[in-house]
């Protein structure tokens, strides 16, 4: 749905760890990278953007999984690499029957997310 979505983080580096390693389990890599930021996405296509900031603003990203074994994989992922659990892989009925999704706090406070609606 989106094109690409940038967040300012407040060190580049443990941010680039932490999204290497939950992007992994859904097929992302990281494309670009430099003093000046870092783009993660499908191979050639990076659509995440961290660029470093002083103070970061607080975002919900959710990331789009393949299936729901990702999702686990996803928010084990982020735990190992310093991000806080901020709900686990399970499903999500209140979004809809089908909703399986699980939520981490990344380095800078913002809400990632990783979902399944299969």
């Amino acid at each position: 749905m989106y094109d690409h979505v940038g967040l300012h983080v407040t060190d580049l580096a443990v941010s680039v760890r932490f999204y290497t390693a939950v992007l992994e389990p859904l097929g992302h890599v990281i494309g670009s990278s430099d003093e000046s930021g870092a783009g993660f996405g499908p191979p050639g296509e990076p659509a995440l953007w961290l660029y470093p900031a002083r103070a970061a603003t607080r975002a919900h990203v959710a990331f789009r999984a393949d299936n729901r074994a990702a999702v686990d994989r996803f928010h084990a992922a982020g735990l190992d690499a310093g991000g806080r659990d901020n709900g686990a892989p399970g499903l999500r009925t209140d979004y809809s029957p089908t909703y399986y999704a699980a939520f981490l706090i990344d380095p800078d406070g913002n809400n990632v997310e990783a979902v399944c609606t299969r």
